[in-house]
């Protein structure tokens, strides 16, 4: 097994996985776009604005395939780096097309264009997932006994990445779309998608110094991910994690109606809120860096769920008027709370994928964090509709807000149920060498 480096090799790995993980964050950019063009280009209501947007996401749950066969399947000698460039050229076929195709392309036209872009997306993001769990158990001094110190820094690195590359694209999203049509920022993302695949091509997977793991065909790695899942640890994390998000009924459609449609909000104070959620993001990657990564995993992702929880009573308050009364301008809320709430979702994976970093076996790093991701997917789309039947029953629609307030106190109290049963993440993962004795 070959340890990473600091030198060329250790180099080379940071700027592949910084490039792949900058441009999976600037994925916002046409996301953002796609937003107003469903609501405003196609006239739909603020349901089907969420059923298209979590159905676009059911590529993302063959994620453990993808890691099955990245773990398993060589190219040319190589296992990671060719399904990078992969999801690149896949994602920039897509974007293209969408950008060259008339503008009153059907629903179901730019549905399966989605579908194959988030295709792309997962199948790279794996690839860079992977190398990332692989690297987590290397220390520069040791591939013996990983530290769980260390094993956060790479994690951290590319969750910097990820969330520089959302507050550009959220940021260049804002102005752009007031300034260009949507076909031209399609193009442009689609653009840079392949340039990310040219720059992928060219380098040699063997230059990146990566740990070597024997493969043993597909049939082992899923029986290796099946023992993996079996590990009470590991499978209670999973099932926890999954639930967590899984059992919230997401309101981001309407509440981008009630926003846009009801308070006028404009899109550029949207791309603004977005860019101050990428940048919490981003600070979180930093913070969680330097001080939290010997905090316990299980209070630490407890208490983001809590403060989840809080920050959507305190929408409750913002819809009932509570803020405007005191005098706070409905776009000065949507930029700070709402652009905070919409990325708080999104921290307690950094913690947890270093966890889950340090329980997964050797040989399987991809296929774990791909059903991971998998699990994190299907549990974004269950909430997805979870929230499309909620908006139903206190019938809300795309003029009426009425059962808003409502519909956020039943979501905050669906955020905190998770929390009674936290105990099935484990408080602290044992070395290696202390499971062996």
């Amino acid at each position: 097994m070959v340890a990473s480096d600091g030198g060329g090799g250790g180099r080379l790995m940071k700027k592949v996985l910084g490039l792949g993980f900058w441009v999976q964050g600037f994925r916002c950019f046409p996301w953002l776009v796609v937003s107003f063009y469903l609501k405003d280009g196609l006239n739909v209501d603020p349901s089907t604005l969420q059923i298209l947007q979590s159905s676009a996401n059911l590529p993302m749950v063959g994620k453990p395939l993808y890691g099955l066969l990245s773990d398993s399947v060589y190219i040319s000698g190589q296992h990671r780096v060719p399904y990078i460039a992969l999801g690149a050229f896949l994602q920039a076929l897509s974007w293209l097309v969408i950008a060259i195709s008339p503008t009153n392309m059907s629903i179901f036209a730019i549905s399966i264009y989605l579908l194959l872009s988030n295709l792309g997306a997962s199948i790279a993001e794996v690839a860079n997932d992977a190398i990332v769990a692989e690297m987590a158990k290397q220390t520069p001094s040791s591939t013996k006994h990983p530290q769980p110190s260390s094993s956060g820094n790479l994690q951290s690195f590319v969750w910097i990445a990820s969330s520089a590359g959302g507050v550009l694209g959220n940021l260049l999203g804002g102005i752009f779309i007031g300034r260009f049509s949507p076909q031209s920022m399609f193009l442009y993302f689609g653009l840079l998608l392949a340039l990310q695949f040219f720059i992928t091509i060219s380098v040699r997977e063997s230059s990146l110094r990566l740990p070597k793991s024997p493969s043993g065909g597909i049939r082992k790695q899923l029986s290796q991910l099946l023992v993996a899942l079996r590990k009470p640890e590991i499978a209670y994390s999973i099932s926890w994690f999954t639930a967590s998000y899984a059992i919230i009924p997401a309101l981001t459609g309407t509440m981008f109606f009630y926003q846009t449609q009801y308070l006028k909000i404009d899109s550029s104070v949207l791309g603004i809120s977005k860019v101050f959620g990428q940048a919490t993001m981003l600070l979180w990657g930093i913070i969680y860096n330097q001080y939290f990564k010997s905090v316990s995993s299980r209070k630490l992702i407890s208490a983001i769920q809590v403060m989840m929880a809080f920050l959507m009573v305190s929408d409750f308050l913002f819809v009932r008027g509570f803020y405007r009364q005191m005098g706070m301008p409905d776009s000065l809320y949507v930029v700070i709370f709402s652009g905070f709430l919409e990325v708080l979702f999104f921290f307690k994976i950094l913690p947890f994928s270093v966890l889950i970093a340090q329980m997964c076996p050797p040989g399987c790093e991809g296929s774990v964090m791909a059903f991971l991701m998998s699990c994190v997917a299907l549990a974004f789309i269950v909430s997805g509709y979870l929230g499309v039947a909620l908006a139903s029953c206190i019938k809300v629609t795309g003029n009426d807000f009425s059962g808003l307030p409502f519909g956020l106190l039943i979501q905050a109290a669906c955020t905190l149920v998770p929390t009674f049963w936290s105990s099935c993440i484990p408080d602290k993962v044992e070395s290696k060498a202390k499971r062996k004795d």
